[in-house]
C-alpha cells in the first residue's frame, strides 16, 4: 500500500460512471446521509480482464485527496451480465399489464436469464390501475390489461413464481413490494417504459428518478435510466435500477442448460427417457407428455422452442 492511504477499507459499489467507482463503506448503515467514496479501479483488472460492477464487494484504500481506489474484487455469489451488477439476491421483473402491451416471449426470456444466474426471480405487474379504468375510451384498454393480469396469474402462479401486482399512480402493492424487499439486494429489471423508475420512486421516499411517457409511435419508453446504481431503501436494503433494455441474447447460455432455466421443465428432467434430451423430438419426454397433459403451458413451450431455434442459429454462425 503506497503511502498517504488509509490501511484496506471493505465496502460495496453502489454506482459506476464514467470510469469512476462510487463505494459505500461497510459498517455504516445505508440509511445514513453520509456520500460514497469515488474511486478508480487499479490497472490490474484490466490486464486480468476484470471489470468492477455495481454491488461488487470490494477492498478500496483512500488517498489523503480523498479519492479511492478499488483495490480487490471480493467473491461473487451471483453475477449479471445484462443488466451488470453483481451479489443479487432478488430479481424484480416489472412488466406492465398495458402501454407497453405485456409481452410474455420477453417475460420468459428474462425469466430463463435470472434462473441461469441463479437469483431468485419476482414478477411484479405494474399500471396495474389501468386494468380499472371505467371511462368509454378506456374500455378496451382495460379489458387487455386485466386479461393480461389473469394470463400471468394462470400461467406464473403454479410454476411457483411470486407475483406483486402494483400501481406507482394509487400506490397499491408497494407496501408489499417494500416488505419483500427489505435486507435484500435487490434488481429492478424489465422493458423499457413499464414504470420501474416511478415504482421505485414510490418505494423511497424524496427519491425523484426521471420518468417518461410511452412513445406513442412505438409502443415503448424512452430509456430513463442511463447507468447502474444501487439505491438505499431501508434496513439494509438496496435496490439496482438499470437501463431498460428489450433485447436479451443468450451469448453465456448454452444450448443444453436452456431447458434448466424453464423452472417446470427442470422439475421433469428425471422422467425424460433420454440424458441431455432437448423436449423437443425425443421419444419418451416428460416434457412434452406434460405439454400434451395441459399440465406446461403452451405459450412457455413455445417460448422454450423459439430460444432453442435462435441458439442453434447463433451456433451456426460462429
Amino acid at each position: 500500500m503506497s503511502s498517504g492511504r488509509t490501511e484496506p477499507l471493505t465496502g460495496t459499489i453502489v454506482k459506476a460512471l464514467s470510469g469512476y467507482y462510487y463505494v459505500y463503506p461497510d459498517g455504516r448503515g445505508n440509511d445514513s446521509v453520509s456520500d460514497p467514496i469515488q474511486c478508480r479501479a487499479r490497472g490490474i483488472f484490466k490486464k486480468k480482464g476484470l471489470t468492477p460492477l455495481v454491488g461488487d464487494e470490494v477492498i478500496y484504500s483512500v488517498a489523503e485527496t480523498g479519492e479511492g481506489t478499488v483495490e480487490e474484487l471480493l467473491p461473487r455469489s451471483s453475477e449479471l451480465v445484462r443488466p451488470p451488477v453483481a451479489n443479487i439476491e432478488l430479481a424484480v421483473l416489472v412488466f406492465s399489464v398495458t402501454e407497453p402491451a405485456l409481452n410474455l416471449q420477453l417475460l420468459d426470456k428474462f425469466l430463463a436469464h435470472i434462473e441461469h444466474a441463479e437469483m431468485e426471480p419476482m414478477l411484479c405487474l405494474s399500471k396495474s390501475d389501468l386494468a380499472e379504468q371505467s371511462e368509454q375510451t378506456a374500455r378496451e384498454e382495460s379489458a387487455e390489461a386485466r386479461a393480461a393480469l389473469a394470463e400471468v396469474k394462470r400461467i406464473y402462479a403454479p410454476i411457483g413464481y411470486d407475483i406483486v401486482v402494483t400501481s406507482s399512480r394509487k400506490g397499491d402493492g408497494t407496501g408489499v413490494l417494500l416488505e419483500r424487499l427489505r435486507g435484500r439486494r435487490s434488481v429492478f429489471a424489465g422493458q423499457s417504459g413499464v414504470g420501474k423508475s416511478s415504482l421505485l420512486n414510490a418505494l423511497v421516499p424524496g427519491l425523484t428518478l426521471e420518468t417518461n411517457a410511452i412513445s406513442a409511435r412505438l409502443g415503448r419508453g424512452k430509456h430513463t435510466t442511463r447507468h447502474c446504481e444501487l439505491i438505499a431503501i431501508g434496513d439494509g436494503g438496496y435496490v439496482a435500477d438499470t437501463p431498460g433494455f428489450s433485447q436479451l441474447d443468450f451469448q453465456e447460455l448454452g444450448i443444453e442448460e436452456l431447458g434448466y432455466c424453464f423452472r417446470e421443465f427442470r422439475a421433469l428432467l428425471p422422467d425424460c427417457k433420454f440424458r441431455g434430451c432437448t423436449h423437443v423430438h425425443e421419444p419418451g419426454c416428460a416434457v412434452t407428455a406434460a405439454l400434451a397433459a395441459g399440465e406446461v403451458a403452451q405459450s412457455r413451450y413455445d417460448n422454450y422452442v423459439q430460444f432453442l431455434g435462435e441458439m442453434k442459429e447463433k451456433k451456426r454462425r460462429y
